[in-house]
């Protein structure tokens, strides 16, 4: 699945990710209207508007970027029936030709993390059948468990040729309460260093043809750890979110990649998704937001490939 994702970004130019994560505020009136209208004001009648929005949207911006990140978290919050609108997101994403990077953040160990990479990235058995689950093609994944919690998410990857993205360096204000802190025992080097250099053990012993199918989640608002941690991970892709809204911007994130240009797809969500909110897009109106996001998918990927060019 790496080189399929890599593949998509030389099509289309554009090393983005657009984050997937509605919320009912960001949510057009006439999307929840009509939803509201067919279900009434409940879970379902959210869940519909939650697809709903995200269709239009990806009917938009398909075209111009390589893959999709819905998080989770943004579904679950709808019971039962946004999981529903999760999966519809995914195969909706999927039969419009975008790498789905299912923003999971999960991390456990033995049974339950084999369960939980099944559920996400590989196929349950039933009887005599199996069947995928959500089937997403990129799913991230916390490492704090340690080897426990990731060998059975690497285990699926390399049964259905999918991938991962491993936590070394958030983007939050707080992460580094935890990542940053230095250790005693590897020369007084911070937590997320240690991280990423067992990312790049974990990668090496899993590649695609040029670059590994494990990679790595470091924030665009850490630009100096980002390159630190490019020097001790090359050759595992990282994703980059924090981009935006987030205050990163393209000039943040030249050291994300390779000289290649590859290894590095940066994440956008609210600030795509939610555009039309935006006073540098508000002419558009709620009427036209995903034409909204369609053109702060395109300032996006001007802004990168500005900083990358002046490298």
């Amino acid at each position: 699945m790496i080189n399929k994702l890599i593949a998509k970004i030389k099509e289309t130019g554009a090393p983005i990710v657009v984050g997937l994560d509605p919320m009912m505020k960001y949510i057009p009136e006439q999307i929840k209207k009509k939803a509201f209208a067919e279900y009434g004001e409940t879970l379902e009648g959210a869940a519909e508007a939650v697809f709903q929005y995200n269709k239009e949207i990806v009917d938009h911006i398909y075209d111009l970027v390589p893959a999709v990140k819905p998080q989770i978290a943004m579904y679950e919050q709808f019971g039962i029936p946004g999981l529903v609108a999760f999966k519809r997101t995914v195969d909706y994403c999927k039969e419009k030709g975008l790498v789905v990077i299912g923003d999971v953040k999960r991390g456990d160990i033995g049974s339950t993390s084999e369960a939980y990479a099944v559920g996400h990235l590989g196929k349950v058995q039933v009887g005599s059948h199996s069947y995928y689950g959500f089937d997403e093609d990129f799913a991230t994944v916390n490492p704090y468990l340690g080897s426990d919690g990731i060998k059975p998410f690497i285990k699926v990857c390399q049964e259905e040729k999918k991938g991962l993205f491993i936590l070394v360096k958030t983007s939050n204000p707080s992460s580094g309460e935890f990542q940053d802190r230095k250790l005693a025992d590897a020369d007084n080097r911070p937590l997320y260093e240690i991280v990423g250099e067992q990312v790049a053990r974990w990668g090496e012993e899993h590649m695609g043809d040029d670059y590994s199918y494990i990679g790595a989640v470091v924030g665009a608002t850490y630009p100096e750890m980002g390159k630190t941690l490019r020097k001790i991970m090359p050759k595992s892709y990282i994703l980059v979110p924090g981009y935006g809204a987030q205050g990163g911007k393209g000039a943040d994130l030249v050291h994300f990649f390779n000289e290649d240009g590859l290894g590095a797809i940066i994440n956008s969500s609210r600030g795509i998704i939610a555009a039309y909110q935006q006073e540098k897009y508000e002419a558009y109106g709620e009427a036209n937001f995903a034409e909204a996001s369609r053109k702060a998918v395109e300032d996006m990927k001007a802004d990168i490939e500005q900083a990358l060019n002046n490298r």
